[in-house]
């Protein structure tokens, strides 16, 4: 009740809800609220509800699923950042803009209750990690160009191995604005042609400071990128869940550079010593094919010897054989041969008495008559 004129104005309840609005959104526009989750709600994939309270109230609250930087479930700590409503049916509630966990007991059952989410997907298999290339040429980069996390990184990679490419993506990597920032890179990133892989870091700090890194969005657009990921949070006693999906997790940005790229004087000292590797294999192959060389000579020639004899004692003794047959050969034992009109006798039957024969001899001839025939 108003006085107006020493007159009280009545409101009608409508209207006390839009007074009351006006007057709530001018003197507390946006409220920032620590307290307890309770009867916790996510309806449709799309809207949430639930309960903040101490120990003394509770309020109401309502909002959507966007404003859940995380996994959450009643009894955790949480911090909301909302507007307060009095709506003309539901009654008095914050319409939140975004909520977190408090704490860092909350914030660690956050993220356990999401790396189980992922786990239960797969997004957290071995078998889904791609390996990087031995020798990138064309690197993203994704953190702020400000950082000592960019400073570290573009020094490594230029004392091991210089001459990458370094395509930066300028972002945030804590804070409110860093979660739209680091998709958006991602996304960019993976739509540059040829690159051979992309690298989100940034340095240390607390684990509200890593949050970014381990909020489902930003873990999702890691596990679904295109380009093989290499994330390094410099964070050695926690690993961020982003660093559990990527497909390689270094400690810090240094040493991401450091596995991304071979050290360039202990290549060249491992190359030469492959050289020395692959010559001595050739010279004991050739030194095996010089052996095997000489003992097939020897031996075609030891073959070749052995069948040159055996062929010549073969033929010597055709020769033998052959010379046997000479007629000339038979005269010098002493026989003769016989011709009757110059056809060979062989036969006494071939010859009459009175005839004349010729009869030749080794050295020489003869000629003769025939008185009997037997």
């Amino acid at each position: 009740i108003c006085k107006i004129m020493n007159q009280p104005i009545v409101f009608s309840v409508s209207d006390f809800v839009v007074v009351f609005n006006q007057t709530i959104d001018y003197a507390y526009p946006i409220v920032t609220i620590k307290g307890e989750l309770s009867n916790f709600k996510i309806s449709k994939n799309k809207w949430v509800y639930f309960d903040i309270k101490d120990q003394q109230a509770s309020l109401r609250c309502f909002g959507t699923v966007y404003s859940l930087s995380g996994l959450l479930e009643d009894g955790m700590l949480i911090n909301i950042v909302g507007s307060p409503r009095l709506h003309q049916t539901f009654g008095f509630s914050i319409n939140v803009q975004s909520i977190k966990p408090e704490g860092e007991g909350s914030i660690k059952r956050g993220i356990d209750l999401l790396r189980s989410k992922l786990d239960k997907e797969g997004l957290l298999g071995q078998d889904r990690k791609r390996a990087l290339p031995r020798t990138p040429q064309r690197v993203g980069l994704l953190t702020s160009g400000e950082s000592a996390a960019y400073t570290d990184f573009i020094k490594i990679i230029n004392t091991r191995w210089g001459g990458l490419e370094i395509i930066h993506y300028e972002t945030q990597v804590q804070g409110d604005t860093a979660i739209n920032q680091i998709i958006s890179g991602l996304n960019r990133l993976n739509q540059v042609s040829n690159l051979d892989v992309i690298v989100v870091t940034r340095g240390g700090g607390s684990i509200d400071d890593l949050g970014v890194f381990n909020n489902e969005q930003v873990v999702r657009a890691i596990a679904a990128s295109r380009v093989p990921t290499l994330v390094a949070i410099g964070h050695e006693r926690d690993e961020s869940l982003s660093e559990l999906v990527a497909d390689m997790r270094a400690s810090t940005p240094s040493n991401a550079a450091e596995l991304l790229t071979p050290e360039k004087h202990a290549t060249v000292e491992l190359t030469y010593q492959d050289i020395r590797l692959c010559l001595k294999k050739v010279q004991n192959f050739l030194d095996r094919q010089f052996t095997y060389f000489n003992n097939t000579n020897q031996s075609i020639t030891t073959s070749i010897n052995r069948h040159y004899d055996l062929e010549k004692k073969w033929l010597n003794a055709k020769n033998q054989q052959i010379k046997g047959y000479d007629p000339k050969a038979v005269l010098r034992r002493g026989y003769s041969v016989l011709r009757h009109d110059g056809a060979l006798v062989k036969s006494s039957s071939q010859i009459r008495p009175g005839d004349t024969v010729a009869i030749y001899l080794d050295r020489g001839s003869l000629e003769a008559t025939i008185d009997k025939v037997y």
